[in-house]
């Protein structure tokens, strides 16, 4: 049996302690269609001041609110950090959307679930002077890379959580033929396909009977979704793993985190692999995955 500091070496590596960030600069983002969070976003504004950094806000989260902001790319170019305030919705599209960018990303909580942002607003105050003080951690969050290429166009995608391959229509099912390394493995028959990160498989993965995953693992996780055998189960898989995603059926959909959708078909391939660097998220020094995953999941309220 091998010694617990060997056992957990592989998946520690990846979470870090940070002390030397420099933050002299920050990016807001804000939920959307949430203008009573402008008493949070000066809250976090001010505190951030408080230390002699200086605090951008994006244009749609501005005009929200009805202060000035600036375009997007730009606010991440310029920032050190970039903060989500809202839920772990709002925190999945920005690191989606910033990814190019590769900048820590910091959630405060003004959502329900909080996986994810776990900086509840009354704590932000103390966790943002701990941020100056070198007391935090940065967690590198595995992310996947997508390619789908076609008759019309090659593009390529980013996910957190997932990319699902689903049916067009309530009353239609869907073919799915995955390949791994390009050698054909299975066919998927029923309403989908959910391709994991370990992040991911606390969200649509679960509700679909995937495992849970300590989520800084490097696999990917394949889940069918209700599918026409019962002999289908579950698979997970080493990241370094290519996945090939084809169909024969004229209509299905690819769907990105569950925030983003595109036409899928039989000319179409998807091609499916692990990112070169991973989303950067920034927790207290003290947070415990099980213990998120235990009050989160209410186990062991029995015992």
């Amino acid at each position: 049996m091998f010694p617990k500091e060997s056992r957990f070496r592989a998946t520690r590596k990846r979470q870090t302690v940070q002390t030397t960030l420099r933050i002299k600069r920050v990016g807001i983002v804000l939920r959307p269609s949430t203008p009573e969070l402008k008493a949070l976003f000066y809250q976090v504004k001010s505190a951030f001041e408080r230390h002699g950094a200086e605090v951008l806000i994006d244009a749609i989260s501005a005009g929200m609110i009805g202060v000035l902001g600036q375009e997007f790319s730009a606010m991440c170019d310029k920032s050190d950090i970039l903060v989500c305030i809202g839920g772990d919705g709002t925190l999945i599209s920005l690191a989606r959307r910033s990814y190019s960018y590769h900048k820590p990303i910091l959630g405060i909580n003004a959502g329900t679930l909080g996986f994810l942002a776990d900086i509840n607003p009354a704590e932000t105050d103390a966790f943002i002077d701990k941020l100056y003080e070198g007391e935090f951690r940065i967690d590198e969050r595995m992310m996947i890379e997508g390619v789908l290429s076609g008759t019309k166009e090659r593009k390529e995608l980013y996910s957190f959580n997932d990319i699902v391959i689903s049916r067009p229509s309530i009353s239609k099912m869907v073919n799915i033929d995955a390949y791994i390394d390009k050698k054909w493995f299975n066919t998927y028959f029923g309403d989908g396909l959910i391709v994991s990160t370990p992040t991911g498989s606390t969200a649509y993965n679960l509700a679909a009977g995937g495992p849970v995953t300590f989520p800084l693992t490097d696999a990917f996780i394949l889940t069918p979704i209700c599918p026409h055998s019962l002999t289908q189960r579950p698979l997970v898989i080493p990241a370094d793993f290519e996945i090939e995603i084809k169909t024969p059926d004229k209509e299905s959909l690819v769907i990105i985190d569950g925030q983003e959708q595109y036409e899928f078909g039989p000319e179409d391939s998807l091609l499916i692999r692990k990112a070169p660097i991973g989303a950067r998220l920034i927790h207290r020094m003290e947070r415990n995955y099980f213990d998120v995953l235990r009050e989160k999941l209410s186990w062991g309220q029995g015992r």
